[in-house]
C-alpha cells in the first residue's frame, strides 16, 4: 500500500495543503503577499456573488442528479434484461458520454441559438407561441433548465453504466427464489434489487453529485464569465473561482490580476461543501443495512 499512499499524498495532499496555506494570505500574481488570517474566509461569507453561485450550483446539481439517476436506473433495468441487440444498445448508449464536454456544450449551444438553432427552427415550423425562444438568455430558469438538459443527455449513460454493473453482480438465484415464493415484480424490485444495488447507487450518486457541484466547462462554454446578480445568475462556484484569476470583462495575463489568496479560500469553501454533501450521502445511504 505504501507506493499508492505516497502517490496519493503527492498528487492530493500536497496541493490541498498548499491551497489551505494560500487561503490565509493576500497572495496575488506579481505582488508581495502577507498573512491575513481568516480575512479571506470572512469576506467569503459576506460575498453575495459566491452565495448566488452556490445557490445556482445546487439547483443544477439537484435537477441533474435526480433526472440522471431516475433515467439511468430505467435504462440499466432495460439493458440488464435479455433481448436481441442488447450488446449493440449497451455500446450505443455510451455515445453521449464519450463526447468531449466542451464539444458537446458547443454543439448544444448552436442548437439552442435563437436565430439559426435547430430547436427554434422546429418551434417556428409548428408555429409555437413565443418562438423563437432565447434558451440561454433572458429567463434564468429557462437557461438553467437548458444547461441541465445538456448534462442529463451526456451523463445519464454513465449513471446507467454504474447501475448496470451493480445489477450484473446480483445472483439470479435470489430472483428465482422470490418468484417461487410468489413475489411480484414490484416487490422484487423494492425488496431485492434496491437493497442489493445500494453500493452501486451510492457510488453513482457520489460521483455525479461531485461532478455537478464542481461543474465548470459546460457553463463556461455557454455563458462565459457572465455577471451573477441575485435571482439572475448563470455562474457556478467553479466558474466564479476561476474568474478570480482574470479581469471581470476580458482575458488578461494571470500574473496581473490573479487573486490567488481569495481564490484559494473559495476553493476550500467548495471542498468543504463537497465533503459535507458526501458525508450526508454516506449517512443516508450506508453501504449495508444496519
Amino acid at each position: 500500500m505504501l507506493p499508492t499512499l505516497a502517490v496519493v499524498l503527492f498528487v492530493a495532499a500536497y496541493p490541498l495543503a498548499l491551497t489551505i496555506g494560500e487561503s490565509f494570505t493576500d497572495y496575488s500574481f506579481g505582488n508581495p503577499w502577507q498573512f491575513v488570517g481568516w480575512t479571506n474566509y470572512y469576506n467569503l461569507l459576506q460575498d453575495v456573488t459566491f452565495r448566488e453561485t452556490v445557490i445556482e450550483t445546487f439547483k443544477f446539481t439537484v435537477i441533474t442528479v435526480v433526472f440522471e439517476f431516475v433515467l439511468g436506473m430505467g435504462i440499466a433495468l432495460v439493458v440488464n434484461s435479455r433481448f436481441k441487440g442488447r450488446g449493440a444498445l449497451r455500446a450505443a448508449m455510451l455515445v453521449p458520454w464519450a463526447v468531449i464536454t466542451v464539444v458537446n456544450a458547443q454543439m448544444w449551444k448552436l442548437m439552442y441559438n435563437d436565430t439559426y438553432g435547430v430547436f427554434n427552427d422546429f418551434l417556428e415550423r409548428i408555429h409555437w407561441p413565443g418562438a423563437p425562444i432565447a434558451f440561454l438568455g433572458g429567463d434564468p430558469g429557462l437557461a438553467l433548465g437548458s444547461v441541465a438538459l445538456i448534462d442529463i443527455w451526456k451523463t445519464t449513460p454513465f449513471v446507467a453504466l454504474l447501475l448496470l454493473a451493480g445489477l450484473q453482480v446480483i445472483p439470479n438465484d435470489v430472483y428465482e427464489a422470490a418468484r417461487v415464493d410468489g413475489a411480484s415484480v414490484w416487490n422484487q424490485y423494492w425488496r431485492i434489487t434496491l437493497p442489493l444495488l445500494r453500493p452501486a447507487i451510492l457510488v453513482a450518486l457520489i460521483f455525479r453529485t461531485m461532478d455537478a457541484l464542481r461543474v465548470f466547462d459546460v457553463f463556461y462554454v455557454l455563458f462565459g464569465n457572465a455577471f451573477c446578480l441575485p435571482g439572475d445568475c448563470t455562474k457556478t462556484m467553479a466558474v466564479y473561482d476561476q474568474s478570480l484569476l482574470q479581469n471581470a470583462s476580458t482575458y488578461v495575463p494571470l500574473r496581473q490580476y490573479g487573486a490567488i489568496g481569495y481564490g484559494a479560500a473559495v476553493s476550500i469553501g467548495i471542498f468543504v461543501i463537497l465533503a459535507v454533501v458526501i458525508a450526508i450521502y454516506i449517512r443516508v445511504i450506508p453501504l449495508e443495512k444496519s
